[in-house]
Order: C-alpha cells, then sequence, then structure tokens
C-alpha cells in the first residue's frame, strides 16, 4: 500500500496521544503498518516501548516490532519468565539492550519514538498501537 508521507503522519498521529484506538479493519492494519515502516524508513533509529498485560506477550509485541522494522533482536530467555504484570519494555536499538519494568498504567500497546538527524519534522513519538500489529 502506497502513502505520502504526509498521509502516513496524519495517520500515526491518529493513534498518538490518545486513548488506545483499535484497528477498525485489514485495510487500516495495512495501512498503519505501511505508514509505521514509511516514516521509520526516513529515521536515522526508533526505540520502542511496549505496555502488556505480561512479559511474554510484551517480549513477543517486541520480538514482531523489532523485525518489521529491520533490527535483528531476541531475548534473553530468563526474561519470558519474570512474573512483572504489567510490564513496561524499552527497547534502544542502537544498543539492541532493553529493560522490563512495572507499569503502573491502563494502556496497552506500543510507542514508537523515532529519531531523524536529516528530518526534524520526524522526531516524534506515535502510538500507542495495538501490540499485534505485526
Amino acid at each position: 500500500m502506497e502513502l505520502s508521507l504526509a498521509e502516513a503522519l496524519e495517520l500515526l498521529q491518529s493513534y498518538s496521544c490518545k486513548a488506545p484506538k483499535l484497528v477498525a479493519s485489514d485495510i487500516e492494519k495495512v495501512k498503519v503498518q505501511a505508514a509505521i515502516l514509511l516514516v521509520a524508513g526516513l529515521t536515522d533509529h526508533q526505540n520502542l516501548g511496549i505496555c502488556a498485560e505480561d512479559v511474554p506477550t510484551g517480549l513477543t509485541a517486541l520480538v514482531n516490532y523489532a523485525q518489521a522494522l529491520g533490527y535483528k533482536f531476541q531475548p534473553k530467555a530468563e526474561d519470558q519468565s519474570a512474573e512483572i504484570s504489567p510490564v513496561y519494555i524499552k527497547f534502544n536499538p542502537q544498543k539492541q539492550s532493553y529493560y522490563l519494568d512495572v507499569y503502573p498504567g491502563n494502556y496497552r500497546g506500543v510507542l514508537i519514538s523515532c529519531q531523524s538527524s536529516e528530518h526534524e519534522s520526524l522526531n516524534a513519538t506515535f502510538g500507542h498501537f495495538p501490540l499485534d500489529l505485526f
């Protein structure tokens, strides 16, 4: 699905700083995926924040999003059994590292923080996107 940058940003911003929004259809899911990949492709890197009910759910989302964004990443096996609920997982792709922490909030989903040295207008955080978007 081909989107302009303006269309991609408008779509991503509709998911940002609001109550969690569900993806309404398979077509919208493909559009949101395409918008994320377009913006990510124009930025230097993207930090991910995952808010999930439990660690296995959060790590699954992290792996899927990281791979979709082109990062080779596998979580530590011992973290799969961590008993943190709900959980916040922050992933830094530059260091290929992440940490787990208790998350007291109600949101569930993925935040994507884009960083660009060339396109200052793309330095933004988008989300919460569905955990199973990718």
